[in-house]
């Protein structure tokens, strides 16, 4: 796998990614992922999402260390999502577009594996996605959140 790229964009233009992304809950390399999926072969995807979601994680470890434990927890969030649409893209050719299907993926997986343990990462990584909005987690919260997220990732790679 390779590494990541970085674009210049004109600023308006990346501020409307970002507002869209919002809108959805998902993080830009994750919008703007999601707008290649009906140009890009599923493989070449699953591989692209993968690749977003090991940035996205270092970049909540980064985060952390600067003190900023929204975008920290929000971009663990982000990484697990990608992770997902990842093995999704992968096994089935299929999108995940909304917080309600991330949620039955890992539903089914769930089932699929018996690994009780995915689904409590999960929920645990999930609640980071809320903080990003209410703000109530604390730096331990957050870097729990981190190694679920990690853990997480680490199962999902195995079943890739």
């Amino acid at each position: 796998m390779g590494g990541m790229a970085i674009i210049s964009i004109p600023e308006r233009i990346y501020e409307k990614l970002k507002s869209a992304a919002e809108a959805q809950g998902i993080s830009v390399e994750g919008y703007v992922l999601s707008l290649m999926a009906e140009s890009v072969d599923p493989a070449s995807l699953a591989e692209s999402y993968w690749e977003a979601s090991e940035d996205l994680i270092r970049q909540a470890r980064d985060e952390l260390v600067k003190g900023d434990l929204r975008q920290a927890g929000e971009k663990a969030w982000g990484a697990v999502a990608l992770a997902l649409k990842s093995l999704a893209y992968k096994r089935k050719s299929l999108r995940l577009s909304s917080h309600g299907e991330l949620w039955e993926f890992v539903g089914k997986l769930l089932e699929e594996t018996g690994d009780e343990e995915l689904g409590r990462l999960w929920r645990s990584v999930s609640s980071m996605h809320v903080n990003f909005y209410e703000g109530w987690a604390t730096r331990k919260h957050v870097e729990g959140a981190i190694k679920d997220a990690e853990s997480f990732m680490e199962k999902v790679k195995k079943l890739l």
